[in-house]
């Protein structure tokens, strides 16, 4: 005889403590890891940007402290001072002097490097060690060489070269960017050759085989093969050029001495930076005044903005219209090997596809 019984309710088990932190712990525990990167932004990275904003908008001195709200006003002023315009001039010289042979040195250095060298460990370590001095140091040194008794302008003297200056690259506006322009070189080429080299080692050798066998030689597989296979590390390179080499301060602070004998961009301004101006503006002995060095900060950081975005434009503008053109042979034969084993290959697979049939 069948019974029917009431199915009981199920009592909802209780979990224990351990449980319980157990799951705590698989849903915070990645909030936690990621923690630090986002506390440590917030204070020295988030609050500055916020807190520049405001001393922006302020007549802000360092001795008195935040004064009455301006508005726009502090950025008015920066633009109608010549010596804003003309340090933003010295900022693109040194720039375009020291990032353009920088460039072509760091691809020449990289592409020999990327050889079939004895020692290479060696070498390839050996084009860091500039990137390791401090760029104070190498601004002292390149200082001293480019003075009145340093090693380059008694020759220069008595070659007859620039005798109407007692210390040319002091004086002269133009030969003191190429002066800080060649400290950024011997700075930062290595650094990017070596990143450059990671990127020609990423290049399939069945490539440079080809262009070998179908009769091109060293310069032009770098042209046409290196290149190419290294384009996404090159638009970063030049990206990361560009920030970096417009925010140059200590080479051109530290070129005639510095603290101790100048600092302040030369007797004329000659070679006075965009950070420079800021740094004397607002730190210097100049004028103490606070609100407008954060002015020239936020106008240069737009500055900044805008080339990048327009350097982002730019290559993506020229990467789309090499993959919308029908690309000609790099190597103009009747037949060459490549083709020629390309074609048996397509045979082949034209052969099994008939007797599986």
């Amino acid at each position: 005889m069948a019974t029917d019984t009431l199915a009981l309710p199920r009592t909802a088990r209780r979990l224990g403590w351990g449980q319980r932190l157990s799951r705590w712990d698989i849903k915070v525990s990645p909030y936690l890891y990621i923690s630090p990167f986002f506390i440590v932004f917030a204070i020295f990275g988030a609050f500055p940007l916020v807190f520049n904003v405001v001393v922006a908008l302020h007549d802000w001195h360092r001795r008195t402290g935040m004064g009455d709200f301006v508005g726009p006003d502090n950025f008015a002023w920066v633009l109608r001072q010549p010596l804003f315009w003309r340090s933003l001039e010295n900022t693109f010289s040194i720039f375009l002097w020291g990032s353009i042979p920088q460039l072509i040195l760091a691809l020449v250095i990289a592409s020999i490097l990327d050889q079939n060298l004895r020692a290479r460990t060696f070498w390839r370590m050996s084009v860091l060690i500039p990137f390791v001095v401090m760029p104070v140091a190498t601004s002292m040194i390149f200082g001293q060489v480019f003075g009145q008794f340093g090693l380059l302008v008694p020759n220069l003297h008595e070659l007859g070269i620039w005798t109407n200056y007692s210390s040319p690259f002091f004086q002269d506006r133009m030969l003191s960017h190429i002066a800080i322009g060649s400290m950024v070189i011997f700075r930062w080429t290595g650094y990017n050759a070596l990143i450059f080299l990671a990127a020609m080692q990423a290049v399939p050798r069945d490539l440079y085989e080809a262009a070998t066998v179908d009769g091109a030689g060293r310069v032009r597989q770098f042209f046409s093969v290196t290149i190419p296979g290294i384009r996404p590390t090159l638009i970063f390179v030049i990206l990361t050029m560009t920030i970096g080499g417009l925010e140059i301060f200590d080479e051109a602070r530290m070129f005639d001495g510095g603290g101790t004998g100048g600092g302040a961009g030369g007797a004329d301004s000659q070679w006075t930076t965009v950070v420079l101006y800021l740094y004397n503006l607002g730190f210097g002995d100049w004028q103490d005044r606070l609100g407008q060095a954060a002015a020239v900060g936020w106008i240069f950081a737009a500055i900044i903005l805008t080339l990048s975005l327009l350097n982002i434009v730019l290559t993506r503008l020229i990467a789309s219209s090499d993959s919308g053109v029908k690309r000609k042979p790099l190597f103009r034969r009747s037949a060459s090997s490549s083709e020629v084993r390309a074609a048996q290959s397509a045979d082949a697979v034209e052969l099994v596809k008939g007797d599986r049939r």
